[in-house]
């Protein structure tokens, strides 16, 4: 219930213009945002880094309605690419394509990340292509496949609730190019596409890192970044690498900005590789909404303020 409320909440215009204005709100999500300008997603990297703690790097935004708007996002990312390399920092870059125009065109869209794609190559860093909601899967995953042999520095994100994952993360590994975000998935789909239940999206989850895992996946170059913060998923993934001898360069764990620190840390004083995705922006209201979604007991936060106000 509370996952289809708010991921409708961050397709509303109307909404999303009276809550920004809210200070309250943005005092919540800034829980999960680093802020709203790049020197703030700057700051975010170079804070988790002191911990060792590796950075994603996000410009927030998503499904622009024109070509200039899609352009001026693509510009936003290089500019970016370009102030990391100037400050010798080598956080990964996640895009999410409707940011890059694939609403206008899928050429045109595939023009725009080719451009971010290669500047990143340019500067020693990786590009992770975000997966959407299901009317985006097949799209994302055509693109990706026509870019990801001339380009190894990207990944894509595969969403364990979708039903389609398993055969996803197959053609992935059969092409060699199954470099791979491992994700539950945060948008609110049909029980037609995908997997309504929790218990089920967890074996999903568990089933589709085992393959990835496995050394048959690994002889054919497949890397998994483990991107949760179920400790049950991450202490059977710890078990599996340890039984299956697993070489820590074929996978790392990724967490969110602002949500399990402790366990981000453990992780990273252990020795594995821990990525934590810093998202920044004006743009971030759809993505608060989501986290919502995922975390109700952060909505009593933002409902005690509003009856405040």
């Amino acid at each position: 219930m509370w996952r289809a409320l708010f991921v409708s909440l961050s397709r509303n215009r109307t909404m999303k213009e009276r809550v920004m204005r809210w200070g309250f709100v943005w005092q919540a999500a800034s829980r999960f945002v680093a802020g709203e300008t790049l020197e703030d997603g700057l700051r975010a990297i170079r804070e988790l880094e002191a911990l060792g703690i590796r950075g994603i790097l996000d410009h927030l935004g998503e499904n622009v309605e024109s070509p200039a708007d899609a352009v001026r996002a693509t510009e936003d990312y290089l500019l970016a690419l370009d102030r990391l390399a100037a400050l010798g920092l080598r956080p990964h870059l996640a895009v999410k394509l409707t940011h890059l125009g694939l609403d206008i065109g899928e050429e045109f869209c595939e023009g725009n990340l080719q451009r971010v794609i290669e500047r990143a190559a340019q500067v020693g860093t990786v590009v992770e292509i975000d997966m959407e909601s299901s009317a985006y899967t097949e799209r994302t995953l055509r693109l990706y496949r026509r870019l990801a042999p001339r380009y190894p520095n990207t990944r894509v994100a595969i969403q364990a609730y979708l039903y389609r994952s398993r055969e996803d993360v197959e053609r992935l590994i059969e092409e060699g190019i199954a470099r791979i975000r491992l994700c539950k998935g945060a948008y609110q789909e049909p029980p037609h596409i995908a997997y309504p239940r929790k218990r089920d999206v967890d074996a999903s989850y568990v089933q589709l890192m085992e393959r990835l895992l496995s050394a048959e996946a690994r002889a054919r170059g497949a890397y998994v970044a483990i991107a949760t913060h179920d400790e049950r998923i991450i202490q059977h993934a710890l078990r599996r690498i340890a039984e299956w001898e697993v070489p820590r360069d074929a996978f790392e764990f990724q967490m969110l900005y602002g949500i399990r620190r402790d366990l981000q840390v453990s992780l990273a004083r252990q020795g594995y590789t821990v990525r934590v995705y810093v998202p920044y922006g004006t743009e971030w209201y759809p993505y608060f909404m989501r986290r919502l979604g995922e975390r109700p007991a952060n909505v009593w936060f933002v409902v005690r303020n509003l009856l405040r106000a």
